[in-house]
């Protein structure tokens, strides 16, 4: 066991509502008062194509996917967050800690919606950074999960790019809201790749303020 690792234990591996600033975005606890800002960042059809339901198809699903998502919340199973662009402070997509595994120190970064305005920017590479760091430095994880849609072609290259290993299809790993199954496709980072990960995510975002 390394000197990291002692460090932490099971019992304190307790994600939970926290504010996460980046230098152009922050992550914030999702609220009911997001609604409004929530559905305006989801509502392209687009960004669910590969998700069922379409959890932004009004602001009444809006409404009720956040208290689904809070509800989730005080159960301990999910920490919502929205994505505020720091120079507008709007919100422009969401995110959250899922799959919570507290005697493993396992947790999977998924429900990700980013507003297509903002899409294959800055934004979801300082959203994952901000996230990954705080598991790992922060909540003592050992293993961090994302998974998309096995046909999510462009999810899965932007989970590439931030360093995540491919591990493989999760075959009918869910069934979605029309009746049809999702394959999944696996990624992940663990606790040794961590800094490798960081240092190539640093560089990126530092070479994005270089231009």
């Amino acid at each position: 066991m390394t000197t990291a690792q002692a460090n932490f234990s099971p019992l304190s591996f307790q994600p939970a509502p926290v504010r996460l600033q980046g230098q152009d975005i922050t992550l914030r606890p999702l609220s009911l008062e997001d609604v409004e800002g929530f559905y305006q960042a989801g509502k392209d059809p687009i960004l669910w194509q590969w998700v069922l339901p379409n959890q932004c198809l009004s602001p009444e699903t809006a409404r009720s996917w956040i208290e689904y998502s809070l509800q989730q919340q005080t159960l301990g199973n999910h920490v919502p967050f929205v994505i505020i662009d720091n120079r507008s402070a709007a919100i422009i997509g969401s995110t959250r800690y899922c799959s919570i595994r507290r005697e493993d120190r396992n947790v999977e970064i998924g429900f990700t919606f980013i507003d297509p305005n903002f899409q294959r920017s800055y934004v979801n590479t300082q959203a994952k950074y901000l996230l990954l760091r705080h598991a790992f430095e922060q909540l003592g994880a050992i293993r961090v999960e994302l998974r998309t849609h096995e046909k999510n072609h462009q999810s899965r290259t932007a989970i590439a790019r931030i360093g995540a290993k491919f591990e493989g299809i999760l075959r009918n790993n869910r069934i979605l809201s029309d009746g049809s199954y999702r394959n999944s496709a696996m990624f992940s980072v663990i606790e040794s790749e961590w800094p490798a990960c960081k240092a190539a995510l640093e560089d990126k975002m530092a070479r994005c303020y270089d231009k």
